[in-house]
């Protein structure tokens, strides 16, 4: 059965209620492994005297001191193997990180991870199977260096790449979802049967620096299987990651993803050069650059190219998140869009200097009609951050300018406005609650 007003289309989706990404038309598991739901206490509330006012300014000073002096007796966030400074003046902090390693009893991970994690402030996802861990959370900056400093204290985690940024009004996620998942990743088939482990099966990662001068050195066709400074060699920049994210990001040069939802990659499993960027290529003698947000779906992708006969794979260590943190937003266009509230992140949000040194752009060109391109009128949009359709059965994640916000109340079609479950239009980076919070008010 279509959905009203978008018939026949694929839709995206990021509700309130889990700040996953999934589209409709790709296939639901069989079953749905036990959730396990940690939920902080919630704080009492009462009102200040004047007379208290010094002493709880005391305590919430010292409080500071004590968060200062671990993470300066940890080396959080700073020390080697952690990435993305220590904002400031944020209060909640994003982490995010992933590894994989053989775990023995992953059930029995999971309940250490949740005896470590009862009475802390953490939201996000969290899963763990036999071939490692794959972690996204909000936090408290206590909190959520506490974790990551707790997991780099096992042997098999040591040597994780743990990258933190700025949360936007606390946390970035509803709640936190712990629990054992067959893949780390959703791809068509699972990813169970592939040797995640070996990392001789995988793609040779590059560090940000040395990502940086490749690009550099392999302009215009290079990019694209031309030749880069040899006949015999060649090079392709490839976006693992969905089309909607390259709408408002990706690296000079980088095709748009003909992908609308991960699990669904076909890359070099086709020789259709319309939806596959690797049909036809030379094999053998071609570089093969792929990098996504955070780097754990090139690792896994690159497995399955491995198989097919793909000798040369490369990919961004640390993903486009460690780059912008290492190298800021050089041959970087646009935003970073990310799997939380936030949606969108600047390459200042991780290097801060780039934006001190001016090295960034409002809304830059780069000739496609796609990017930074509002969905209905075309027109290039102010704002790199998508939003929801206000019809809530149709909820499509989209670009939309301020113009066709207003005309067409916050929906991505015509047909949307006459919508029977239809929501407020949202201002700026706001985030649709549940249903019955719009339909109470109009009660």
């Amino acid at each position: 059965m279509g959905i009203p007003g978008c018939r026949g289309r694929e839709v995206a989706v990021l509700t309130g209620s889990d700040s996953s990404l999934s589209r409709r038309r790709c296939p639901l598991p069989l079953r749905r492994p036990l959730v396990v739901t940690v939920r902080a206490l919630p704080l009492r509330t009462s009102l200040v005297c004047p007379g208290r006012l010094e002493a709880l300014c005391s305590q919430q000073w010292r409080k500071q001191q004590r968060v200062a002096r671990f993470c300066a007796a940890s080396g959080l966030p700073s020390s080697e193997g952690y990435d993305g400074g220590q904002p400031a003046d944020e209060d909640f902090l994003v982490v995010n990180f992933y590894h994989f390693v053989p775990i023995q009893s992953p059930e029995a991970e999971v309940s250490n991870h949740l005896m470590f994690l009862q009475g802390r402030d953490i939201h996000g996802r969290i899963y763990i199977n036999e071939q490692g861990i794959n972690a996204q959370y909000s936090g408290p900056r206590e909190d959520a260096l506490a974790y990551a400093k707790w997991l780099r204290g096992d042997d098999r985690f040591s040597g994780i790449l743990v990258q933190v940024s700025p949360a936007t009004g606390g946390h970035a996620f509803p709640r936190l979802k712990l629990r054992y998942k067959p893949s780390l990743v959703q791809l068509e088939g699972g990813a169970s049967h592939l040797p995640l482990v070996d990392p001789a099966k995988r793609a040779t990662p590059l560090p940000p620096s040395e990502w940086r001068r490749r690009l550099q050195g392999a302009k215009g066709e290079a990019l694209g299987g031309g030749e880069a400074g040899s006949q015999d060699r060649k090079c392709l920049l490839l976006d693992v990651r969905n089309g909607y994210e390259w709408d408002i990001g990706h690296f000079r040069g980088a095709q748009r993803p003909n992908v609308d939802c991960f699990r669904s990659t076909t890359f070099g499993q086709s020789e259709s050069a319309d939806s596959d960027p690797l049909a036809g290529i030379d094999k053998e003698n071609t570089d093969v650059l792929m990098y996504c947000t955070s780097g754990i779906r090139c690792d896994v992708y690159s497995t399955i190219l491995r198989e097919k006969g793909f000798q040369n794979l490369f990919t961004l260590s640390g993903g486009v998140s460690h780059y912008l943190k290492s190298e800021g937003p050089a041959e970087w266009l646009g935003n970073l869009f990310v799997f939380d509230s936030r949606l969108s992140l600047p390459p200042a949000a991780y290097n801060p200097e780039s934006e001190d040194r001016g090295e960034e752009k409002a809304i830059p060109q780069d000739g496609n009609s796609t990017f930074a391109s509002c969905y209905i009128c075309r027109s290039r949009v102010a704002e790199l951050r998508h939003r929801n359709c206000a019809n809530l059965d149709c909820n499509f994640l989209f670009l939309c300018c301020s113009r066709c916000v207003e005309k067409m109340k916050g929906c991505c079609c015509s047909d949307c406005t006459a919508a029977s479950r239809l929501r407020p239009a949202l201002v700026g980076s706001q985030r649709y609650s549940k249903w019955h919070t719009y339909r109470d008010s109009e009660a």
